[in-house]
């Protein structure tokens, strides 16, 4: 599935995922109000609303991305009728050729691992019939309760040829609280990320394995630690844009092939409509400003990544 991914990249020249997050403060008025017209005042609404906040993104933007990175608990929260938007969601970037990255961060042991797999990147047997339940490409994987939750997913990637992002070192300001800590000389992201390297030598994929990680744009530093690591792991790197990361930032985080990493956006992107650059595309016209988000994103770290080399 790393290969599919990076053929992508490649086609397109854009090194980047959107991240499909929606909350109820970014749907546009009349996405809501069409959903209230057909569901009344309901989660339903919501769940209809999402969708096509969704589809409109993914319909402005499609020719330039290679992949979205649909947030499962922005869907959950909006319970059964949100999960039934994110199945949507997952079908509908499909069809546009995109390679979906379910944000799921499972992380569990044994037959409940399994079960998450199976679920998101897997196949589940009813009698003489194979489903699909969710059907991502590659998902999100917490690695903090060790091997046993990892490896089950590790297998249904080598069954399926799907890949999954291990956690490594997270953009989030607190994550230094445990990953930061050191156990000896080496610090826990620096464990975990040889445990990635050790894991994706079993899912090789190409020059790159379908056991990749996630690792945030807000700690370069660290960054470039884990990219010599890792150097057949595709990483993962949420953390451009609202939350602070530049294109600047993320050059170590590419391998001198122009490889290696892909960076996330979220809120940057699908809530581009509401900041001041791009106020002139109007509330209506929420998804041309997400394209134009878009565009300036990739040429900020195009100009890096050739600046950086």
């Amino acid at each position: 599935m790393i290969s599919k991914l990076i053929q992508e990249i490649e086609k397109k020249d854009a090194p980047i995922v959107v991240g499909l997050d929606p909350q109820l403060g970014f749907l546009p008025k009349h996405l809501m109000e069409q959903g209230i017209k057909e569901y009344g005042e309901s989660l339903e609404a919501v769940a209809a609303a999402v969708f096509e906040f969704n589809k409109a993104i993914i319909d402005a933007t499609y020719d330039l991305i290679p992949a979205v990175k649909p947030q499962v608990a922005m869907y959950e929260q909006f319970g059964v009728s949100g999960m039934v938007a994110y199945r949507e969601t997952v079908e509908y970037a499909k069809s546009k050729g995109l390679v979906v990255i379910g944000d799921i961060k499972r992380g569990d042991i044994g037959s409940t691992s399994g079960a998450y797999a199976a679920g998101h990147i897997g196949t589940v047997q009813v009698g003489g019939k194979t489903f699909l339940p969710f059907d991502e490409d590659m998902v999100t994987v917490n690695p903090y309760l060790g091997s046993d939750g990892v490896k089950p997913f590790i297998d249904v990637c080598n069954k399926n040829d799907r890949g999954i992002f291990v956690l490594v070192k997270t953009s989030n300001p607190s994550s230094g609280e445990f990953q930061d800590q050191k156990i000896g000389e080496k610090t826990l992201y620096e464990m975990v990320g040889e445990k990635v390297a050790e894991w994706g030598a079993d899912s090789m994929d190409g020059a790159y394995s379908n056991v990749g990680a996630v690792v945030g744009a807000t700690y370069p530093e660290q960054g470039r630690v884990l990219r010599k690591l890792m150097p057949h792991t595709y990483i993962l790197v949420p953390g451009y844009g609202a939350q602070g990361g530049k294109g600047e930032d993320l050059v170590d985080f590419f391998n001198e092939d122009g490889l290696g990493a892909i960076v996330n956006s979220s809120r940057g992107i699908i809530a581009a409509y509401t900041k001041s650059d791009y106020a002139k595309f109007g509330e209506k016209h929420f998804a041309d400003a997400s394209r134009q988000a878009v565009v300036d994103m990739l040429a900020d770290i195009r100009g890096a990544i050739a600046a950086g080399k």
